[in-house]
């Protein structure tokens, strides 16, 4: 069982040195039960979109991290940034293994791929809302309590 706001702010401090006083950062934080998960991948996770977002924010922006309970037992967590957006193209294949838009030797491409694997193991889902120009928002979906895989009870 573990504290999400716990793990979105341990990765914060780490990311703390990329923040400085270039991006601020919202907290939006919701009453959330603890959930039942593999607390590092889902570590990894947020470390992975928080990341990209302050990456695709470049000298100066917003991060707005809003998290809520929903219907159904499930928990969602939203991350916004103030970047450029992301094209329909590039949003098409961003979760696709080697898929990357940063400079040669800058990034794997496997970040988010990485990230969508885990969040699917943990019986939740992961979207990418983003238009050129507007910025992006990554939502990613899981539930309070584990899911057993399809067939087991």
């Amino acid at each position: 069982m573990a504290d999400v706001h716990e793990a979105l702010n341990a990765t914060l401090t780490l990311l703390s040195s990329r923040l400085r006083d270039r991006v601020e950062v919202i907290k939006d934080y919701g009453e959330l039960p603890l959930i039942e998960c593999a607390i590092g991948q889902i570590n990894q996770v947020l470390m992975n979109i928080l990341t990209n977002a302050i990456q695709a924010m470049g000298d100066s922006g917003t991060l707005t991290i809003r998290t809520q309970l929903l219907e159904g037992a499930r928990i969602q967590i939203a991350v916004r940034d103030t970047g450029p957006g992301i094209d329909e193209s590039v949003r098409a294949r961003i979760f696709d293994p080697f898929f990357t838009t940063k400079p040669t030797g800058e990034g794997t491409g496997l970040g988010l791929s990485i990230s969508h694997g885990i969040i699917e193991r943990h019986g939740g889902e992961i979207e990418v809302h983003s238009e050129p120009g507007q910025g992006s928002e990554f939502v990613v979906t899981l539930p309070v309590r584990a899911e057993p895989p399809e067939g087991e009870e």
